[in-house]
């Protein structure tokens, strides 16, 4: 007895479409990419709810502390460490695929490369978004009704603050991108994660060491900080870009790598 192979109709061709429907299998089969959505999702909301109960537990003293009390930051401080968890995630979608060796069928279903690329690149935005921003909502709220019991809050409808909420994830976004170069880059798991915890912390710390006002002129064009302007209503113009032109800083970063990435997985080998 036979078993015949299932015929399909027509040539099948690779298109931008099916690379990404591979992609979010491939992604949805890998518990340490699942593992950094949830991490990430904890972080922005226990951290965010955490930190709202120390401020509310030491509220600003005088008018002016209280007038420069920036209540939608408090409650999205989270967005500080669980960007390394989606940049984590980023990271892992490709360096998973040359640890295991995938790379070598993933590669020889798609020759011309970049389209997977594109399509890992698409499923990190599309992916961090879709759980980050559910998850930035609800650290906002329940931030604001910790800070109630002293009279600090704000409400979505306020100017700016659905900015805020929306910035957060599309920053967290960019972090995933940021992950994704870098491990197309280096191809390894521990490189690329050590070089996102460079990028996002020990650069901030070398630009503290400058003399003067470089600390502050150089510091803000950095990604972490220039990204996470986005999740302040009134950032302050001597330390922090403006909210739009911050995030646009920060995916001018994701460009540049991920264009080195591009170079590398195109003329590159596979291993």
């Amino acid at each position: 007895m036979t078993t015949s192979l299932p015929r399909y109709p027509g040539r099948q061709r690779v298109t931008q479409a099916r690379v990404l429907r591979s992609e979010w299998i491939k992604l949805r089969t890998q518990p340490s990419a699942l593992w950094s959505l949830g991490s990430a999702v904890i972080l922005i909301i226990a951290v965010g709810v955490l930190y709202s109960l120390l401020r509310e537990a030491r509220p600003p003293q005088g008018a002016a502390a209280i007038a420069s009390f920036d209540p939608v930051s408090v409650s999205l401080s989270g967005v500080q460490l669980a960007q390394i968890a989606t940049g984590a995630l980023g990271v892992l979608l490709v360096t998973n695929e040359y640890a295991t060796g995938l790379i070598w069928t993933t590669l020889a279903a798609v020759p011309r490369r970049l389209p997977v690329l594109w399509g890992k690149a698409g499923m990190v935005v599309a992916v961090t978004i879709a759980v980050t921003l559910p998850a930035a909502l609800a650290a906002f709220l329940a931030g604001q009704e910790v800070l109630s019991r002293q009279h600090l809050t704000t409400s979505l409808g306020h100017p700016g603050v659905a900015q805020a909420v929306i910035g957060s994830s599309l920053y967290l976004a960019v972090c995933g991108l940021l992950g994704l170069a870098l491990g197309a880059v280096l191809r390894s798991t521990a490189g690329g994660i050590s070089a996102l915890f460079g990028l996002f912390f020990a650069l901030p710390i070398i630009a503290g060491f400058l003399p003067g006002s470089w600390s502050d002129d150089i510091n803000k064009y950095l990604p972490s900080t220039a990204g996470q302007a986005i999740t302040t209503v009134h950032p302050d113009p001597a330390t922090s870009l403006a909210p739009w032109t911050g995030l646009g800083v920060s995916f001018l970063y994701a460009a540049i790598l991920l264009g080195a990435a591009a170079l590398r997985t195109r003329r590159g080998d596979a291993k």
